[in-house]
């Protein structure tokens, strides 16, 4: 096909936006050229070409958005013409009337055809656990949206889809009188997601929530004494976020129901832990993966979610760095926040909200009142993977190795 189309760079990607055209029309392209770059709802990523040609014709300006499979440009091949013209697509929306060069008009492309989950000759890609949970619900898989490889629908595209029918409206908010001062904020792309994703969550996963307080003194002074030494050897500083990370991961390779998931007939356990770590961005929030984080140590943790989050901010993120995380990580303890309740990340099971090292007056073991350095830990579970006990369990797990950090050393 001679069309350049939006593409899925994200497994919660709906639609993107171009940022800028790298080549123009008339320009020849070769196989790997970049033709654009294109922000999605967490990174701007590099768009290439599959295929050799000439840049004909583009749909969809700087600036430009366009659902994932709209039509963005026209890229003919040797000895290849152009389609006559015809409507453009709905899934685009240009961001100023683009010209395929000086003062020539650019005739807007075909609509797309298929359904969300079909290919072209109609078949709907799906996996075997996707249609029998259609199948049980009474969805139309034709009808769903796929988020795995190559639109493949997936078991959790057809639960959001079948959640979906039983959400929430928005609320009415045009009773509210307008006051002076204000003004309409338009969502950005991840605001959006991060609006779907966690309504999807709270409404289609049964939280829990489980609460412990740990001694932080130990761990304070592990970290003082390791960056004393770090500092005469010339390398940067340890974190205590940096120490948690290793914590979370340790303690959730020796409970491994607590790294899964849950896949409608099933429960998956996973050998790795993949460790999401929540960073704050302008518009919102992303979560990079620390991969098999349960054999990183303390330094290559370190490295790895100081470039992550660096990238994450400036949105060079790679898909394959955000996505596919087992469990996540959200510490508001630098902002000053002492304890909260932090929302699933689905489709993960679990989530822990990591607090502020506060000195507090606590009875110690010979009954006197002392000062002490204590952090809240809150965990939220997904009760259909994961019970109290098991939750208990890992948080157990987590206590030992964060007042005793020196066992997540070896």
């Amino acid at each position: 096909m001679p069309y350049v189309e939006m593409p899925k760079l994200s497994d919660t990607m709906t639609e993107g936006t171009v940022v800028k055209w790298r080549k123009a029309p008339g320009d020849k392209v070769e196989v790997g050229d970049v033709l654009a770059e294109v922000e999605t709802d967490k990174a701007v990523m590099e768009l290439e070409a599959f295929d050799s040609g000439t840049l004909k014709e583009i749909y969809v300006a700087d600036g430009g958005k366009a659902q994932v499979g709209a039509r963005l440009a026209l890229l003919l091949g040797p000895g290849e013409t152009a389609p006559s013209p015809d409507r453009q697509p709905s899934g685009a929306t240009p961001a100023a009337a683009p010209t395929a060069g000086p003062g020539k008009s650019v005739p807007p492309p075909a609509p797309a055809t298929t359904a969300p989950g079909a290919t072209r000759g109609g078949r709907v890609k799906a996996s075997p656990l996707a249609r029998k949970i259609a199948g049980a619900k009474g969805l139309d898989l034709g009808t769903i949206r796929g988020s795995g490889p190559s639109g493949r629908i997936v078991a959790r595209d057809v639960e959001s889809a079948a959640g979906g029918s039983a959400r929430p409206a928005a609320p009415e908010i045009s009773n509210v009188p307008a006051g002076r001062g204000d003004r309409r904020i338009p969502l950005t792309g991840m605001r959006k997601i991060i609006a779907a994703r966690l309504l999807a969550s709270k409404t289609q996963i049964p939280h829990f929530y489980l609460n412990i307080e740990i001694d932080a003194g130990e761990l304070l002074r592990l970290r003082a004494q390791t960056n004393a030494h770090f500092e005469k050897l010339g390398l940067g500083k340890l974190t205590i976020n940096d120490f948690i990370l290793k914590a979370v991961a340790v303690a959730a390779a020796r409970v491994p129901r607590a790294n899964a998931s849950f896949a409608g007939d099933a429960v998956i356990e996973y050998g790795d832990v993949h460790l999401a770590v929540a960073v704050a961005v302008e518009d919102g929030l992303v979560t990079p993966v620390i991969r098999q984080a349960q054999t990183r140590s303390l330094r290559e943790i370190s490295d790895a979610v100081k470039d992550l989050a660096a990238r994450a901010r400036n949105k060079k993120l790679k898909p394959e760095e955000y996505q596919g995380g087992t469990l996540t990580v959200s510490n508001l303890g630098s902002h000053g926040i002492e304890s909260f309740s932090a929302v699933i990340n689905p489709p993960q099971a679990m989530i822990l909200a990591i607090g502020a090292i506060v000195k507090k007056p606590v009875v110690d073991a010979n009954n006197a009142i002392v000062v002490a350095h204590r952090m809240a830990i809150g965990l939220s579970a997904d009760h259909r993977v994961v019970d109290g006990a098991v939750g208990a369990q890992y948080l157990a797990e987590l206590r030992q190795l964060l007042e005793n950090p020196v066992w997540m050393l070896f």
